[in-house]
């Protein structure tokens, strides 16, 4: 096993995480492709489903927000798209409720079918083949993913799977 996998898993095992979004948490996205909730609606990027996906319609700027029930510490963030139709750009933003949203990191996505993860903890690279990159740890209560630049021509953006993971407070 190689120090950089080592190193990833001893501070895995040091971060007890969980996945944050819940039922409770209340989803809203940019758009649906022909407002197909049923077929390419928003749920489907958290249905852990490789067969269902959130599709958004053609457009500039499409995002995601979440709004979790009560305040949580973002450590990681999971992102799946469909080659061709994934963001060059993806900017977070978070804040606490009744405040304004801040910038909280921007994430560079390779254009590819490959989980995409994120770790609040610097320094791993790309390991075992994902395509990983630094977000800073957050407490917040509303987070928005933007994708800024979509590699579709039309500005269609496809995820499969989006998880927020760190620690419910």
């Amino acid at each position: 096993m190689g120090k950089r996998l080592r190193l990833f898993l001893r501070r895995a095992a040091a971060m007890p995480l969980e996945p944050l979004v819940c039922a409770d948490t209340t989803t809203r996205v940019s758009s649906v492709l022909n407002r197909d909730g049923k077929q390419f609606g928003k749920k489907h990027m958290f249905d852990t489903s490789e067969e269902t996906c959130w599709n958004s319609d053609q457009g500039t700027h499409q995002w995601v927000t979440l709004d979790f029930p009560r305040p949580v510490k973002v450590s990681q963030l999971h992102i799946q798209f469909q080659g061709g139709f994934s963001s060059r750009l993806c900017t977070l933003e978070g804040c606490r409720a009744g405040e304004e949203l801040v910038k909280i990191s921007e994430l560079y996505p390779q254009d590819n079918n490959a989980m995409q993860i994120s770790f609040a903890t610097c320094g791993l690279g790309g390991w075992w083949g994902l395509h990983t990159f630094q977000v800073e740890e957050t407490v917040l209560e509303k987070l928005k993913i933007t994708f800024e630049n979509s590699t579709d021509f039309f500005g269609r953006i496809v995820v499969y799977h989006l998880g927020v993971l760190g620690e419910r407070l």
